[in-house]
């Protein structure tokens, strides 16, 4: 996809981090934004930001874990724009606990945000940008969907899934020809609050119990990653350049492609897992 200007994209997870960053690149090409988020103030804070700079912007509370929200989201699209060009599956959500501890709760809650939210949106949008008769409809995974950590198995899980999703889903366009292509983002530390927000936004909210003390220092370790990680405008320059040059995997740390191709190694060579 070359022609951005004047054209709409939606971003789910857009308020703030990774979906903020990708609403400014798209922005500075001359797009249309739908951001969608569960936090009201950052939404609001953004939709000032791009207001006050003259870009065209919708802002809508949405809960990527509930169809109804993500239809809503589509047809609020559809009344101000009439159309969608680019989707970007972007919210998420991660709790550092071990995956025999986590309660079923916390699985669901991580799967529904991280995967159905993605699935919900390919579902939703895609006939909708194939409306358009071309487009591209992206999601976010992470460095976690190509190879599991421990003490992030419910993350990990969702994150693989993501990556199969948006794999299944760009085979498929190119079978039938289309003109709207699919991508995954797999990140690396970047620097947001998808830490805090994970324990804000979490059903009946805080921080899980189980393995305290090996959780609470993974935590930590996450927190400072983050905090000296990428810087979400980076990642969205990123995306929006992965779009206009058709490319499937975009990679924000690609000296780590090292962790995965050793894990392939060890797969095919020794049936193996190596540590990560």
């Amino acid at each position: 996809m070359q022609d951005f200007s004047g054209r709409t994209a939606v971003i789910t997870g857009g308020a703030s981090g990774i979906g903020l960053g990708m609403a400014r690149s798209f922005a500075a090409r001359g797009m249309r934004l739908v951001l969608a988020d569960l936090d009201d103030a950052l939404l609001k804070a953004a939709e000032s930001e791009f207001s006050e700079a003259g870009i065209s912007v919708v802002c809508q509370v949405c809960d990527v874990s509930k169809l109804e929200d993500v239809e809503r989201l589509a047809e609020a699209t559809l009344d101000h724009f009439g159309g969608v060009h680019v989707v970007c599956s972007n919210a998420g959500v991660g709790l550092p606990t071990s995956a025999r501890n986590l309660k079923l709760s916390d699985w669901e809650w991580i799967i529904n945000v991280d995967l159905w939210g993605p699935i919900y949106a390919v579902k939703t949008f895609l006939p909708l940008i194939e409306e358009q008769g071309f487009g591209h409809i992206n999601a976010t995974s992470s460095m976690a969907g190509l190879v599991s950590s421990q003490m992030m198995g419910a993350y990990n899980v969702a994150k693989h899934g993501v990556v199969a999703l948006m794999a299944a889903v760009e085979r498929e366009l190119r079978a039938k020809k289309s003109a709207v292509r699919a991508s995954v983002l797999c990140p690396g530390p970047i620097n947001t609050n998808i830490s805090r927000h994970s324990v804000d936004f979490r059903p009946g909210r805080g921080k899980p119990k189980g393995d305290s003390e090996k959780a609470g220092k993974l935590a930590g370790n996450i927190q400072s990653a983050l905090e000296n990680g990428m810087h979400p405008d980076e990642v969205g320059e990123l995306v929006a350049k992965a779009i206009e040059q058709e490319k499937f995997w975009i990679l924000t740390h690609p000296h780590w492609t090292k962790t995965v191709q050793k894990q392939l190694d060890a797969m095919i060579l020794d049936q193996t897992l190596i540590r990560a």
